[in-house]
Formats: structure tokens, sequence, C-alpha cells
């Protein structure tokens, strides 16, 4: 068993992982959202989902937009966390 504690740095690029892995999704479902919310606007108007499913859509995209906010806060914090490049010494 690992007692292995991550770094601060290490820790964040696992949570930009999670997050851009979640914008994939995320960016799938609005497209499959869009799909229904076309359908539901044209041939199957009649039934008036059009609406739910363009709320639905809305709010998908709204979280796609947040995750794209988040990963960038991460990144940038990442690029703070890294080590700093160690300098050669001359003449060693």
């Amino acid at each position: 068993m690992s007692t292995e504690t991550k770094t601060p740095l290490e820790q964040v690029n696992d949570s930009l992982n999670q997050l851009r892995e979640m914008r994939h999704y995320a960016k799938n479902y609005v497209e499959q959202l869009t799909a229904q919310w076309l359908l539901f606007d044209g041939e199957l108007k009649k039934f008036g989902q059009a609406d739910a499913i363009e709320a639905l859509m809305t709010r998908q995209s709204e979280l796609h937009d947040a995750l794209e906010q988040q990963i960038s806060a991460l990144e940038e914090l990442a690029g703070q966390l890294q080590p700093a490049p160690q300098e050669t010494q001359e003449g060693a």
C-alpha cells in the first residue's frame, strides 16, 4: 500500500484531467440535445417539447462554459505551481 502524497501540482493536474473529460462529454451532450431540439422543433413540433429540450440544451451549454472557465483557471494555477527551471552550473 502506497502512502505517497501527491504534490499540489499533481493534484491540480488530476483535477484538470477530470474536468477535461467532463468537458468532452458535456460537448457531446450539447450536440445530442441540439439534434433532439431540431427534431422536436421541426417534425415533432406538435408535441410541444421543443421548449423543454431547449432549456436542457441551454443548461448543458452553461455547464460546458463553466467547465471551460474552470479548466482555464486550473491551467493557470498549474503553470504557477511548476517548479522553476534549474539553472545550469557553468564549469561543472
